[in-house]
């Protein structure tokens, strides 16, 4: 890849990571290498998209390879614990060996922004890692919440609304379909 892009997918609505997982396809449809690192998010759920990338990504060439990892402990909640802080600067310390290491085209920060909103991560820090990432590598970042300083950062953004979501009548995350 020639040029890579800072992207930003935030909102109140159903679908950043599903769009962010778009990307990360496309990408290994053309032998890319991805890495995702997804905050906030724990070990302890199987994520349906961490089986479905990785049996892609198995099959070898013309598909690139995919790293995933998780660097939470499901935590969103308003006043953040200390595990969940020391979860997502220990993830930040990965993606930071991710980028340094050069090994990867596209890399998607999923629910960034929330670890941000939290106050599980120091801003300047991730804005600092932005803006001196590869001239190569496309980043992905989602979550509710982005700060308008990853707002100004970013090449692209895009804010998806809730209109109406059947959660509002207690449908939880469904297998296949949330998770």
């Amino acid at each position: 890849m020639e040029k890579g892009y800072i992207h930003v997918y935030t909102g109140n609505g159903k679908g950043k990571t599903t769009s962010s997982l778009g990307i990360a396809l496309r990408s290994l449809a053309n032998g890319y290498n991805v890495a995702i690192g997804q905050f906030v998010k724990s070990k302890e759920l199987q994520y349906s998209e961490v089986t479905a990338l990785n049996a892609l990504s198995s099959l070898g060439e013309p598909f690139g390879k995919v790293t995933i990892e998780q660097f939470g402990n499901g935590c969103c909640c308003h006043a953040p614990t200390e595990t969940a802080v020391k979860l997502a600067k220990e993830g930040l310390e990965k993606v930071k060996g991710w980028i340094e290491s050069r090994e990867f085209d596209v890399m998607i920060l999923d629910e960034l922004n929330i670890a941000l909103h939290l106050g599980l991560l120091d801003e300047g820090e991730v804005l600092e890692m932005l803006k001196n990432k590869p001239e190569n590598l496309e980043i992905i970042i989602t979550g509710r919440h982005a700060s308008e300083k990853i707002i100004e950062i970013a090449d692209l953004v895009s804010e998806i609304k809730e209109i109406k979501h059947y959660y509002r009548k207690g449908v939880l995350a469904r297998r296949g379909i949330e998770v």
